[in-house]
């Protein structure tokens, strides 16, 4: 994971906290499914689960995680649209 998310601003935020698998994963797939080549998309999750379903289902549709951030039981996960 580069360190490229950490240094460009997110184009969108998606905030899923609160919610559970399979939850947070497919409401970030419909949101990349929306977005532009090169956009950036913010996920904002609390649901441990989603730290481990949500790169293989990034990698499937053929997109990239740039960054994972956590803290305290809350992550911030990067994703550009490359496809």
């Amino acid at each position: 994971m580069a360190d490229a998310g950490e240094q460009a601003t997110p184009s969108h935020v998606l905030d899923v906290r609160g919610f559970r698998c399979p939850i947070p994963v497919g409401e970030a797939r419909q949101a990349l499914q929306a977005l532009a080549v090169g956009s950036l998309l913010e996920v904002r999750f609390d649901d441990p689960e989603a730290l481990q379903d949500l790169p293989p289902m990034v990698a499937r549709i053929g997109q990239r995680v740039v960054h994972v951030d956590e803290g305290h039981g809350d992550w911030r996960m990067v994703i550009e649209v490359v496809a």
